[in-house]
Order: C-alpha cells, then structure tokens, then sequence
C-alpha cells in the first residue's frame, strides 16, 4: 500500500508541473491569507473504498516559509466521516509544499484522533487565484486514509 501511495503522490505532481511549468508562485506580503476548496476523494485502507471528498483550507503564511491553518473535510458515501485539522504547511520551493498537522475525526457516533501529512503543488494564475493537486495520508485510530484532490483558492 505505501508503494501505492508514493506513486499516486509521484505521478500527481509531475504530470500538472508539465502542464503549468511557466507558471511562477512567489510569496506575497500583502495578501497572506489563502482560502480554497478542495474537490477530490478519500481512500479508507481497512475496506478497500475510495469515496467522494468535499473541503476547505485556510493558511495563513507568516513568512516565504511556514504557514498555519485549518482544513475541513466531509467523506461522503458508505464512509460519512467529517474531519477536522490543524495544518502548519512548510513551502519547500516555489508552489511545493510540506503539510501536517493532529485533529479529529468524526464518524457516526464516535471521534478519533487524527495525524495528517501530505504534499501539495499550488500553481498561482491571475488575480491571485490557485489551483493545485493534493495528496495526503491521514493516520486515525478509526481507519488510515489516502486523501487526494484538486484545490481551487485564492490569495487575499
């Protein structure tokens, strides 16, 4: 399974990074909050099910380098989990970044503890305006989930 997961991440970020290879990010001072929505899908290894995801992330970057934040996310389908994360993301070079960060989980009537570290590319386009792939691995003590979409946000 970890093979798997290092070669979606792999194969997530080298084929956009063709597409939009002349796109630039650079940090900007004056507008440090960034805010988008997530549309992509969640895989739960115990049972073998990829279901429909729906999110928010919020980053707040205090310099080039750290951001802080939150995410929230809904599995939809058999799995109907909620999750909620604290996020610190790490820019390791032009749009690529490092993100982890605890928080919880909910699914029906229980809540569990949950680690997530994962990569995301952000490619800026006009106006401010982003879109990147993620790809995440959630570590819960309900069930470990491979967590992968496409963002779509905006500096501000």
């Amino acid at each position: 399974m970890k093979t798997l997961f290092f070669g979606l991440l792999a194969l997530l970020f080298m084929m956009p990074a063709q597409a939009f290879a002349q796109i630039d990010v650079e940090f900007h001072e004056e507008k440090p909050h960034h805010l988008s929505v997530v549309i992509g899908g969640s895989h739960i290894n115990a049972i073998d099910e990829t279901v429909f995801t729906l999110g928010v992330d919020y980053e707040y970057r205090i310099n080039e380098l750290i951001g802080f934040g939150f995410v929230i996310e809904q599995a939809f389908g058999e799995v109907d989990a909620t999750t909620l994360i604290a996020v610190s993301d790490i820019h390791l070079w032009r749009g690529l970044a490092l993100q982890v960060g605890p928080g919880i989980e909910f699914v029906d009537d229980e809540t569990f503890a949950v680690g997530r570290i994962g990569m995301l590319y952000e490619f800026e386009l006009e106006q401010e305006f982003t879109i990147g792939p993620q790809l995440h691995y959630d570590i819960s003590g309900g069930e470990d989930t491979i967590v992968f979409g496409l963002a779509i946000g905006k500096a501000f």
